[in-house]
């Protein structure tokens, strides 16, 4: 299983951004999607998760703020982030967990990593 991220930059404080990560390779199937993110001298962190069901899981600090979405006919997660602070400034990691055949068990995959810079 392959993840490739896209979507970061650098905006404004207030401004939005999309990210997107879409899964590709061998895929069985895919159970919870869901990005982490990074800023300098601090561990990574969850920012928000998605079942395949359609549950939802956010860190306090984004809630209200950001949405995350996927489509599972593309195998893919998206986060949409709004109201931008400066805090939010890190490297955003996507994450699956996926089994790439019948015969595999749940492993964690993860993608290169984009970074999102919040500044004026």
């Amino acid at each position: 299983v392959q993840l490739q991220a896209s979507g970061g930059g650098l905006v404004q404080p207030g401004g939005s951004l999309r990210l997107s990560c879409a899964a590709s390779g061998s895929i069985f199937s895919i159970n919870v999607m869901g990005w982490y993110r990074q800023a300098p001298g601090k561990q990574r962190e969850l920012v928000a998760a998605i079942t395949s069901g359609g549950s939802t899981n956010y860190a306090d600090s984004v809630k209200g703020r950001f949405t995350i979405s996927r489509d599972n006919a593309k195998n893919t997660v998206y986060l949409q982030m709004n109201s931008l602070k400066p805090e939010d400034t890190a490297v955003y990691y996507c994450n699956v967990q996926a089994r790439g055949t019948f015969y595999d068990v749940l492993s964690d995959y993860w993608g290169q990593g984009t970074q999102v810079t919040v500044s004026s």
